[in-house]
């Protein structure tokens, strides 16, 4: 694996004088940003020009660019130390990426000036190939410590496990980790080899302890509660600065803790947690000083709102405008019109019966019901934002789902169909993406159950009525081709599936003529088809 040692004359404190017993860092970080190039609105997709001029919008590249370079320069002239850190997952979520494929992430980031990223799942989206774009574009370290690149012939020596930073004369150690189901969640392929992510931590920690580094920070792609496993029980981790579960603290509504959650570590110190939401909407700051024997003694900080109020840096934002003019005709291109807005917010497509969810599955459903389809599952991770009421772009379907997935249809048997059910409500307590939005059948969740045994009472339709699955019968099944191929955990469906077709029209175009068909009165609702107990 490939060792970084970084001296970088941009992040060399700028004050002279005698040394301060106490070393303070001011740690900027993003995580999550998901192609957001473009501002977002207040539903997390792109916003449009009228919404801008009101300043509504938040966040996007040049906004970014604006709030780093000012909170780095003011706090360097000032004679502070600062870093600025990316928890991964830059890739995906916008025609951004699906026009560039990340060589619009290298030319921003570099713009921007990061000093490391962690590797996200979704770098791999495109498989090892899509990342070595990433990795041999961009002008800083990028690490992912349980990743055993020597066999890809793409990443091999690319992408390191530990960095050192020298940051106003200290040395600041970077450890990282990434989600151990990526191989489920994207396409990293057989030569990228997962290692368990705890013990690469506490051995990558070592080496460094071993190196005489006593200021260490984990970038980890992995969520927020396994980063506070992390804290727990690796010993040297002064801080984890994390992404993956989209997390938001903070002294904000719909904050899932504070910023920094505290975690007592496996030496009985207390080590900070910090994760910044999602799509570049903040940007956050962690300020932490150590004593002078390496101890931390303080952690704190808050995320920023990057709202209208920071005016975009103006020459990226004259690029982003450049660059999203080939694909501004696709977006503009009017699809629908709705009556209410569609909920496909992250926090419930993933944990319950959601609008988008529902509506979606219902779009497959109607799609190939001329088939002999009764069924239809889409995982609740593939539904990455909202819609607002009024007219309806095919920027707006491409911000639900973005991952050009095509529909499958397949047969299996009713025993698989509940296992894929149990699938989707394995990982609910961590928010996982694999939860089952469905159409053609109902069934009852209890999340306090052992994971394998929170699903009950499913039923099928048969007419108008609503009957018990038959556990040995076969049905009909609609999903997509990702999940088809076992992604989120969906196994059963490559290992059981009957007569698959995977090369079915795209996902976003079933959802656009759907929308089409329901005329501009729409309204989303909720009819019971998911009951948590």
């Amino acid at each position: 694996m490939k060792r970084w040692l970084m001296v970088s004359a941009a992040i060399v404190a700028l004050s002279s004088g005698a040394a301060q017993a106490d070393y303070t860092l001011h740690v900027l970080h993003i995580n999550d940003f998901h192609s957001r190039i473009e501002p977002i609105n207040a539903f997390d997709s792109t916003c449009d020009a009228e919404t801008e001029a009101k300043g509504e919008c938040f966040g996007g590249v040049a906004r970014l660019a604006t709030k780093i370079r000012e909170l780095r320069d003011g706090l360097k002239a000032d004679g502070q130390n600062v870093i600025v850190l990316d928890a991964g997952d830059q890739y995906q979520g916008s025609l951004f990426y699906t026009t560039y494929k990340g060589k619009d992430t290298v030319e921003f980031m570099n713009a921007i000036g990061f000093d490391a990223m962690a590797v996200g799942n979704h770098e791999f989206d495109d498989g090892p190939q899509g990342l070595q774009i990433l990795v041999e574009g961009v002008t800083f370290p990028v690490v992912s410590g349980n990743l055993d690149l020597s066999q890809s012939p793409e990443l091999k020596d690319k992408v390191g496990d530990v960095l050192v930073l020298d940051v106003g004369g200290e040395k600041v150690g970077i450890v990282s980790a990434l989600a151990m189901d990526t191989p489920e969640t994207a396409a990293p392929g057989d030569k990228v080899i997962f290692m368990d992510d705890m013990d690469s931590l506490k051995a990558d920690v070592q080496e460094l302890t071993d190196q005489g580094v006593d200021k260490i920070i984990a970038l980890t792609h992995s969520g927020f509660k396994r980063d506070q496993e992390f804290a727990a029980e690796v010993a040297g981790i002064d801080a984890v600065i994390g992404g993956h579960s989209h997390t938001l603290l903070g002294q904000v509504e719909g904050a899932a803790g504070p910023y920094p959650t505290m975690v007592k570590g496996a030496d009985g110190a207390e080590v900070p947690v910090a994760t910044a939401y999602a799509y570049g909407k903040y940007l956050g700051h962690l300020v932490l000083t150590w004593d002078d024997e390496g101890k931390l003694v303080k952690a704190e900080g808050q995320p920023i709102l990057l709202d209208g109020s920071v005016v975009p840096d103006e020459k990226l934002a004259a690029r982003v405008k450049e660059m999203a003019a080939p694909i501004e005709q696709l977006k503009q291109k009017r699809v629908a019109e709705i009556a209410a807005p569609i909920d496909g917010s992250r926090e419930t497509c993933r944990a319950q019966e959601c609008e988008m969810g529902s509506l979606v599955a219902d779009a497959m459903l109607a799609r190939v019901k001329d088939q002999g389809i009764t069924i239809a599952i889409q995982n609740g991770g593939g539904l990455r934002a909202s819609i607002p009421a009024g007219v309806v772009t095919m920027g707006d379907v491409l911000s639900v789902l973005p991952f050009q997935n095509t529909l499958s249809t397949f047969q299996l048997k009713g025993a698989d169909v509940v296992e894929a059910l149990e699938n989707g409500a394995s990982q609910i307590e961590e928010g996982a993406g694999r939860f089952a939005q469905v159409a053609g059948l109902k069934y009852t969740l209890d999340p306090s159950a052992p994971a394998g045994s929170r699903i009950s009472d499913v039923q099928v339709r048969d007419g108008s009525e609503w009957v018990p699955i038959d556990r040995e019968a076969v049905y009909g099944v609609v999903s997509q081709n990702y999940m088809r191929a076992g992604g989120d955990g969906y196994k059963v469906f490559a290992e059981h599936a009957m007569n698959a077709y995977d090369f079915g029209p795209d996902l976003a175009d079933v959802l656009a003529e759907h929308l089409a068909r329901q005329g501009p009165d729409f309204t989303p609702k909720l009819d019971g088809r998911i009951t948590v107990k």
